[in-house]
């Protein structure tokens, strides 16, 4: 009974080792006594028996999360920078006996190089040309990773954390451009308002009646604002005619 038992035991541990299934997204590097025989799946697959072993490789893309990074500018301001990266396995088998573990020595690649690639900007720079910035690290990553059968597609800068004061020193500045906005917008209002005062007391110049009107106009308007006891003087064009007559 028990090498019935046993034979069942060891036929089912065969048939587990001669047949692996591979997904649609892996592939398998195929070593036999240590030596690569190239790449199988996906599907079923067939393995000799103590003689091959595969090595499983996802070949989608996978998101990986820089830590973040202490960064010294070039204006000397410290920062911490994180980022996020896109990669992809393109040949499985340069993956496997290229670099030992891709995925730790990707991540190791990409930290050392985001502290490289930001020291050499100002923190404006690092503020204002984050597509350029991107560009340059997923280029260089790129250029680092090929030899291990990597692609890396996309990097990203996701934050930058500035010192507390560096932070209270931007907001004042800020809010410094904002006041200094407020004053030309206000300087412009009253330059536009002078020439268009300008225009209409030449308007008016031309036809003394109009200045009555508009005399009488604004001491309407100031009789609706209320009871307020208002001295207004009185144009002499008003009561010219009224001393003209007397005479």
């Amino acid at each position: 009974m028990s090498g019935i038992i046993f034979a069942v035991v060891f036929s089912l541990f065969m048939l587990f080792s001669i047949f692996k299934i591979l997904q649609e997204w892996e592939r398998a590097v195929i070593l036999r006594f240590g030596k690569t025989m190239g790449i199988r799946g996906p599907g079923i697959i067939i393995l000799i028996p103590f003689v091959e072993r595969m090595i499983r490789i996802d070949t989608r893309t996978i998101t990986m999360d820089v830590q973040p990074q202490d960064v010294i500018t070039r204006d000397n301001v410290t920062l911490k920078v994180n980022a996020v990266i896109y990669f992809r396995v393109m040949d499985p088998e340069a993956a496997v006996i290229k670099v030992e573990d891709y995925y730790f020595a990707t991540t190791q690649l990409a930290q050392t190089t985001l502290r490289s690639v930001l020291g050499q900007y100002s923190l404006d720079d690092l503020l204002q040309n984050r597509d350029k910035i991107n560009q340059t690290l997923q280029s260089q990553l790129d250029k680092a990773t090929e030899a291990w059968g990597i692609k890396i597609s996309v990097v990203e800068v996701k934050h930058i954390d500035l010192p507390k004061e560096m932070q209270r020193a931007m907001a004042k500045e800020a809010e410094a451009e904002r006041e200094r906005r407020s004053k030309i917008i206000g300087a412009e209002g009253e330059l536009q308002r002078s020439e268009k005062l300008s225009q209409a007391a030449e308007k008016l110049a031309e036809n003394p009646g109009a200045i009555s009107l508009a005399y009488l106009q604004a001491m309407t308007e100031i009789q609706k604002e209320g009871k307020t006891t208002i001295i207004f003087p009185i144009p002499l064009d008003l009561i010219k005619p009224f001393l003209e007559t007397n005479k």
